[in-house]
């Protein structure tokens, strides 16, 4: 990941709206939620939603399935991976013990 990208999704999901509709997505996965379903969570209009979506689907987390008559958005678990990755490199100067804590946490997911 790069700079550029790591600041695309880190803006995108800087919107409360924008990251509560990541998160339930991603605790959606991998079946995802239809567009329908999200707006009903969020209590927006479609078209207010729907710049929403567009932001994350930019930014590369947040990709769309056409299924039937609805839209299923998922959360793209790759590239929340490829953020947090980004992150966490290089995490303490290499020292490994101090990011177990963090390792530790994210285990039990």
């Amino acid at each position: 990941m790069t700079n550029h990208e790591a600041l695309a999704a880190l803006a995108a999901l800087a919107h409360p709206t924008r990251l509560e509709a990541f998160r339930v997505l991603v605790a959606h996965e991998p079946d995802g939620l239809t567009t329908g379903q999200l707006v009903t969570r969020t209590g927006l209009t479609q078209s207010t939603f729907s710049t929403h979506l567009a932001v994350l689907a930019k930014a590369g987390l947040v990709t769309s399935e056409k299924r039937g008559r609805n839209f299923v958005q998922r959360a793209d678990i790759a590239a929340l991976r490829a953020l947090m990755l980004f992150l966490a490199k290089d995490c303490c100067q290499g020292r490994a013990e101090l990011c177990e804590p963090l390792l530790t946490e994210l285990a039990c997911c």
